[in-house]
């Protein structure tokens, strides 16, 4: 983790940071499957538990996203990405969402989702 007075930055790599904090709110990477041989909504459930375990390393939880934008390789696989969605989501807190069909940087990534939220 590197620092830069009121900016913390985790999970370094050569080109990015995992996740970043700033002002108490945690702004999450792109999140991709660690298996790209899932299909989508397998794809989904795994990216949604990384990113529970990315908010609980920080004190926070799913309750305090803020928003998700979320990036499908073919958007007509949406229904199966918001089944594994729908069964995560908490429904008393709903984050604000935006998907789109984008190319992704690995041909086997069906999905890929980044989030901001608050820490507690």
């Amino acid at each position: 983790m590197s620092k830069n007075a009121d900016i913390s930055r985790h999970l370094e790599e050569e080109r990015l940071a995992g996740v970043v904090v700033h002002n108490g709110l945690a702004y999450l990477a792109g999140q991709v499957a660690d298996d790209a041989s899932l299909d989508t909504e397998g794809q989904t459930v795994d990216i949604l538990r990384q990113i529970d375990a990315l908010l609980a390393s920080l004190g926070t939880d799913k309750s305090r996203i803020l928003s998700v934008q979320i990036f499908l390789t073919d958007i007509g696989e949406i229904g199966a990405m918001n089944r594994a969605w729908d069964a995560w989501l908490d429904p008393a807190s709903k984050p604000a969402r935006a998907t789109v069909e984008a190319k992704l940087a690995v041909p086997e990534w069906r999905v890929e989702m980044t989030a901001i939220a608050a820490l507690k």
